[in-house]
């Protein structure tokens, strides 16, 4: 067993987002991280999911490995931004012309890590794959805690730079009592015996 399996992703934020078009780009040309084969990508309906696949004979066919999810949508790309083109139109009363634009399917890696990143295993090196994208893509963040050996490690990559992340331990308050806006369930009017 490699290190690389023996780590952990605990937790996981992602907002990226990325044309279509580029994700497959940045996949083919990806050097994957040790234990991952190929990057095999799937799209059913609006929902797109890059399944890590491994040669290894130990690893049971049957074993799920695991896999990036992301929703697909699409947005509307223009030529020319519609506002500064309206701030340097001379005149109200020109007709203004149509900008040109093109409708462009986006790879939105949106959620937590449940939501995005899925299975145990592999998972640490489909994070990688996911830290890949993250540096290739110019909008949205990724945030992550994962452990090795015993030691915790943060991550931030935002509009595609890393960017110097730290871990900050916070305790919570203790409840001082009921009235702490909870519900009471033992002395509530709406259920009865």
């Amino acid at each position: 067993m490699s290190t690389e399996e023996s780590r952990q992703v605990y937790r996981l934020h992602s907002t990226l987002e990325l044309p279509l078009d580029e994700l497959h780009e940045h996949i083919d040309e990806a050097t994957l991280p040790d234990g991952i084969d190929d990057v095999e990508i799937t799209r059913r309906n609006n929902t797109l999911i890059l399944k890590a696949d491994t040669e290894d004979q130990s690893v049971s066919k049957y074993t799920p490995a695991a896999q990036l999810k992301a929703s697909v949508t699409e947005n509307r790309v223009y030529e020319e931004d519609p506002d500064e083109r309206r701030q340097k139109s001379s005149r109200w009363d020109e007709e203004e012309e149509e900008i040109e634009s093109e409708l462009v399917e986006y790879a939105a890696f949106k959620g937590d890590r449940e939501t995005v990143l899925q299975n145990s295993l592999l998972q640490y090196q489909m994070f990688l794959v996911l830290c890949g994208i993250a540096e290739a893509t110019e909008k949205g963040t990724l945030t992550a805690i994962t452990e090795h050996a015993g030691d915790l490690e943060a991550t931030r990559i935002v509009d595609g730079e890393p960017r110097p992340a730290t871990i900050e331990v916070v305790e919570r308050p203790r409840n001082q009592g009921s009235d702490q806006g909870g519900v009471n369930w033992r002395d509530n009017k709406f259920i009865s015996d």
